[in-house]
């Protein structure tokens, strides 16, 4: 009976400690809420090249589920591409690559033309260099969509958190 009363204690003195830690969901108010409206109001620039296209089309696919009543904001993003071997055989051939993918990114107001976020991401993946030359470039192509996937989150989760302090900064009506 009194190890019972110690766990509800506990469980209550964890809910209590929960609740006094400012816990707050992100995206609260689903695509009505602060930080959807915000996130609707940018536009991505034109990225170069095929890394850049994966990245943009990755980029609008999360954006445009968020609709805003107008652009405030414009995402530049230049891309680092690179695929280096590093897994090397008594021949000199090389067994596996690693290629990366890094972003750097500025959200800028339209407004003013002031950035106002400059920030990174990236990811990188492995990639086994087999005997067929097909099979190796499908295995790059294929990494260089899931790696766009990855840092387009990534670039998403930071622009999230920069509406919900722009958010909570700005002083309501």
């Amino acid at each position: 009976m009194t190890q019972l009363v110690a766990r509800i204690a506990a469980m209550l003195a964890l809910s209590l400690l929960l609740a006094g830690c400012n816990l707050r969901p992100l995206y609260a108010g689903g695509t009505g809420g602060v930080v959807a409206s915000e996130l609707g109001n940018v536009e991505i620039e034109p990225i170069a090249g095929k890394a850049g296209w994966l990245m943009r089309n990755a980029l609008k696919d999360q954006l445009e589920t968020f609709e805003g009543q107008e652009i405030k904001y414009r995402l530049k993003v230049a891309l680092d591409d690179k695929i280096a071997g590093f897994g090397v055989r008594s021949d000199d051939r090389i067994t596996r690559e690693r290629r990366t993918l890094r972003a750097r990114y500025q959200l800028v107001r339209l407004s003013d033309s002031v950035v106002v976020l400059d920030a990174t991401a990236g990811s990188d993946a492995g990639i086994d260099v087999v005997s067929s030359e097909y099979a190796t470039l499908a295995a790059e192509d294929t990494a260089l969509e899931n790696l766009a996937t990855r840092v387009s989150n990534q670039i998403v989760t930071r622009l999230s958190l920069f509406a919900r302090n722009e958010a909570s900064s700005s002083p309501e009506p």
